[in-house]
């Protein structure tokens, strides 16, 4: 009876473990994302601030350039810039979040392992799917 609680415990903080570490993933590539999106916009208003203003700046929309202002194309750097920045908090709030979710799934596993040291023989006799 033990140890079929003790199987259907780790089973449970298994699948626990395999979601967090997915989120966690995603959340680590959409923050590389939006830093690679930050710095382009950051390249991007660098060079325009060396461009006079009475030239000539296009905008690429998909395979097309359309004519803007620089001012315009400017402030749509700033706000892509600033968007990236509030993204990237969030998103490391969020990481931060599930690295916690993930330390107190170890704990889990690990006080389970030391209350039941046989699981481990179970566990490591299983086949893996």
């Amino acid at each position: 009876m033990a140890d079929e609680a003790n199987r259907t415990a780790f089973l449970e903080i298994q699948g626990r473990m395999i979601e967090t570490t997915g989120k966690l993933k995603q959340v680590q590539n959409q923050m590389r994302s939006k830093e690679a999106e930050k710095k382009r916009a950051f390249l991007t208003m660098e060079e325009l601030k060396q461009v006079p203003e009475d030239t000539n700046v296009y905008k690429s929309i998909g395979r097309m350039f359309v004519l803007e202002s620089k001012a315009t194309l400017m402030s749509e750097q700033e706000n892509k810039f600033k968007d990236g920045e509030a993204s990237i908090t969030t998103l490391q709030s969020s990481k931060e979040y599930l690295e916690k979710q993930m330390a107190e799934v170890e704990n889990n596993l690990r006080e389970l392992l030391q209350q039941d040291p046989g699981i481990a023989r179970q566990i490591m006799s299983m086949n893996v799917v």
